[in-house]
């Protein structure tokens, strides 16, 4: 009796046992690196959602636009992906020229892999291949002929673009980290932002890095065709760069810069739709959240821009300088980007004199009433628009003007009344 009773314990103790591991996989997968290979274990983060942090859709996603078909597949058998990546890849220059499309197709594949960049650990072998194959392709989008082999060829075809910038929208575009100056705002809504506080390096960023190169190296090379390529960097491509001019990270918004830059100069089909879309993100700034990181390097991009208008200006340019550039004074923060504002602003007037009655006007308009700093720099900004203003624009506002500078000159801070 006392053998059944301990035969029929075990059988339960085997039966619990076996029911456990059956309740795992219901376990929601860590998305950290769900374009790589090999789900880690833990449990998945939780993605915070803010207002001012657009959330990217995953390279995964059959509905991305930026996803080539073979990106896709490749991205969907991320959980048994680890054998293929450690696959070894041949080099370019190794093999026959008709072998050489295929052969950047299954290195694209491999850079669309994302990883969890945030720990070391994770996947290194897969990490260092992909860095290899990402300085591969940098070399050989940046010269073909030298990377490939003379009788590479020059031009890369269709499907092989459209890989490409798949494969570098599923790096570049993710949901970015909540900002600090987010936290900061929910403890005191009122707080300006700090100028002196040391600036957010993203760990990932010496990956990050490569990934930009090649798009700056295929954006400028003259083998890029802008017919061809305006398919794939298109307007709803173009809008998720400028999502991404909110980073944190110094660095990625200066190489965000450069290519906004170097697409506005390529893709003259693509110049309205890019000036709106910089509009739209300075209306948000000035008149919603008063919180972004990137008016600094968007108004880089904008003065050049500027320089660059012919003449006689168009009334949308003069509407944008009324609409946009001169509320950007508004702002606490203005500081921060104040020196790329001015700029912009004087190219307007260097340009057109007649628009300087405007400026001024605007500039009394938003003129601080109790922040001595912020007057300071409006001093500033006034002298350098008033070298470049004629006599009768300056008679139009003379009143207005000297009333505020009366105010000024009774001020009790020293750099304003001098």
């Amino acid at each position: 009796m006392f053998n059944k009773i301990i035969k029929r314990g075990n059988r339960k103790g085997a039966r619990g046992d076996s029911a456990e591991p059956a309740a795992r996989p219901a376990a929601p997968s860590s998305s950290s690196g769900s374009g790589g290979g090999g789900g880690a274990g833990g449990a998945a983060p939780v993605t915070v959602n803010h207002a001012s942090r657009a959330t990217a859709p995953s390279p995964s996603s059959p509905t991305s636009p930026h996803v080539a078909p073979s990106a896709l597949a490749t991205n969907q058998a991320a959980g048994a992906a680890s054998p293929p990546l450690l696959e070894p890849l041949p080099l370019l220059r190794d093999v026959a020229a008709a072998d050489r499309p295929g052969l950047l197709l299954r290195k694209l594949r491999l850079v669309a892999a994302v990883f969890d960049l945030s720990d070391s650990l994770k996947h290194p072998r897969e990490k260092e291949a992909k860095r290899q194959a990402l300085l591969e392709l940098v070399d050989y989008v940046q010269a073909p002929a030298q990377a490939a082999g003379a009788n590479a060829q020059t031009r890369l075809p269709d499907h092989v673009q459209e890989a490409l910038v798949a494969a570098i929208s599923a790096n570049i575009f993710r949901p970015l980290p909540p900002a600090l100056h987010e936290s900061a705002a929910a403890i005191d809504p009122g707080a300006a932002p700090d100028e002196e506080e040391e600036p957010y390096l993203d760990p990932s960023w010496p990956h990050l890095q490569l990934v930009y190169d090649l798009l700056l190296r295929y954006v400028v090379s003259p083998d890029t065709d802008t017919k061809v390529a305006k398919r794939y960097v298109d307007h709803a491509f173009v809008l998720r760069l400028l999502d991404l001019f909110d980073s944190e990270d110094p660095r990625e918004r200066e190489y965000l810069k450069t290519v906004l830059h170097r697409i506005y100069g390529k893709f003259m089909v693509h110049r309205p739709f890019i000036r709106k879309a910089i509009n739209n993100v300075f209306y948000r700034f000035i008149f919603e959240t008063q919180r972004h990181n990137g008016i600094g390097e968007l108004l880089e991009i904008l003065g050049s821009i500027i320089n660059g208008f012919a003449l006689p200006m168009k009334e949308e340019h003069k509407l944008f300088l009324a609409r946009a550039l001169i509320p950007l004074h508004k702002p606490k923060s203005v500081a921060i980007y104040h020196q790329q504002l001015s700029y912009c602003i004087v190219q307007f007037v260097e340009k057109d004199y007649k628009l300087a009655d405007t400026v001024i006007r605007g500039l009394l308009k938003y003129w601080p009433v109790t922040n001595c700093q912020k007057e300071v720099v409006f001093l500033g900004e006034l002298e350098e628009v008033l070298e470049a203003t004629q006599p009768a624009e300056f008679q139009r506002c003379m009143v207005p003007l000297f009333k505020q500078i009366g105010r000024c000159l009774n001020s009790s801070h020293f750099q304003v009344c001098l």
